[in-house]
């Protein structure tokens, strides 16, 4: 009989990861690919670089600011934790900030191409997309801490992301080439199918909290964030390992500069780069997670993202380029997945959506603001390209340490395929 109960709640437990997994796939994907900074990337850098021409820093720069709500996100977090909408935590922030994201979008296909203009829309549709990717990072830490499943569901989160840089590869190289109203109705119309995609396959309890109550919630939302000692722990480390000087829109300039790519060969390295990072999440999310402690998995995983930066070193021809890029997607990726397992284990339960924005926006602001502090560097001060991946491999290594020192309670445990701790948490709900 009690062998019967466990095998049901593995049932019970295998399809409630299947749903969460279909609900998470339609969420990242639709708010991974159509950001600025990824289906829009190239597009938006050709236009900045060959037709207002700006230099790496103003170009790198454009990408800091336009990502500013990412940089506060925990704000999002706390709005979508604590004052439900229409009794909806999650649901009802994805269908309505995923709807005026699309609309941000056309309003981009009509805005003037000049700098400053491109960048206020820009922001205003950063914002919009923040709220709804916020909504879907809350959910997928609900749907992991009820299953036991956080690395599979982070290897998901970033199984999607990495194929995402797969389809924007050679649709980006060819975007760019075209004029930059069809970049526009191409990301808008994919942000348009979270709308959709939330309507079918998400059903959320609906939740009553009384007008005096939600501001009492948010503050016990505040309190245990704050207390939330393992979760800040968790953020150092992300802060040290992703803050150092960045490569990105260096790395665009000498494609084009010294290499003479043409966008579709530039996205073609985009291509590989999600090729292996595809391959590095899935390797993670359905072997290494399973049969490693989250204390090994870093430590490894943290390695090889810090050896992905040795390529760039040989970045003199179009073959050591495709090798480089390669080598980065799967390296990156590995160290990627795993400190995503590591923000979603040390979240605090009924904190998710601010406690896992608080850590992703420590990676957005490290991440684009390295980029940008790296080509001031080359521009400015006329550092060698060679001196800057060192510094980068150097800062990205330090972390590697720092994973001894964080607490023992969420990094000695695997993934496992123990039934839901916390029912009501249920990832779909009818």
């Amino acid at each position: 009989m009690a062998s019967t109960t466990v095998a049901q709640d593995r049932h019970e437990n295998n399809k409630a990861l299947f749903s969460a997994g279909i609900v998470i796939v339609i969420g990242v994907l639709a708010t991974t690919l159509a950001q600025p900074q990824v289906l829009g990337r190239i597009p938006i850098q050709n236009l900045l670089k060959n037709e207002l021409h700006v230099d790496r820093a103003a170009n790198a720069a454009f990408f800091f600011w336009i990502g500013l709500a990412w940089y506060f996100k925990p704000f999002a977090g706390i709005i979508t934790d604590a004052f439900p909408l229409f009794g909806s935590r999650r649901r009802s922030y994805m269908i309505l900030f995923g709807g005026l994201a699309a609309l941000g979008w056309a309003a981009l296909y009509f805005t003037p191409h000049q700098y400053n203009k491109l960048l206020g829309v820009g922001i205003i549709l950063s914002t919009f997309m923040v709220v709804t990717s916020t909504a879907v990072g809350g959910y997928m830490v609900e749907a992991a801490q009820a299953s036991s499943g956080s690395g599979r569901l982070t290897s998901v989160r970033n199984f999607v992301e990495q194929l995402c840089y797969v389809i924007t590869g050679p649709t980006a190289g060819f975007l760019a080439s075209i004029a930059f109203g069809w970049t526009a109705v191409a990301c808008g119309s994919i942000m348009f199918l979270v709308v959709p995609g939330t309507v079918l396959f998400l059903h959320e309890r609906r939740q009553k909290i009384a007008s005096k109550e939600l501001f009492n919630e948010a503050g016990k939302q505040l309190a245990r964030i704050a207390n939330a000692k393992t979760m800040w722990a968790a953020a150092r480390i992300m802060a040290l390992f992703y803050f150092a000087p960045g490569l990105q829109t260096a790395l665009f300039y000498k494609q084009q500069n010294e290499l003479f790519l043409t966008t579709q060969q530039q996205g073609f390295l985009v291509f590989l780069n999600g090729v292996f990072g595809v391959l590095a999440a899935f390797l993670y999310g359905a072997f290494a997670c399973r049969r490693l402690t989250l204390r090994t998995l870093l430590v490894i995983c943290l390695l090889f993202g810090t050896a992905a930066n040795v390529g760039y070193l040989f970045y003199s021809t179009v073959g050591r380029a495709e090798v480089a890029e390669s080598f980065w997607g799967f390296g990156f990726t590995l160290a990627e997945v795993a400190m995503m397992d590591l923000a979603v284990r040390s979240t605090p339960s009924g904190s998710e959506g601010l406690g896992f924005s608080i850590m992703i926006s420590v990676r957005n602001f490290a991440l684009f603001g390295s980029d940008w502090f790296g080509s001031k560097l080359l521009d400015a001060y006329h550092l060698h390209f060679s001196t800057l991946v060192i510094a980068n491999g150097v800062t990205s290594f330090l972390a590697v340490p720092v994973v001894f020192l964080l607490p023992a309670v969420i990094l000695s445990q695997k993934d496992t395929d123990a039934p839901p701790a916390v029912p009501e948490l249920s990832p779909v709900v009818r």
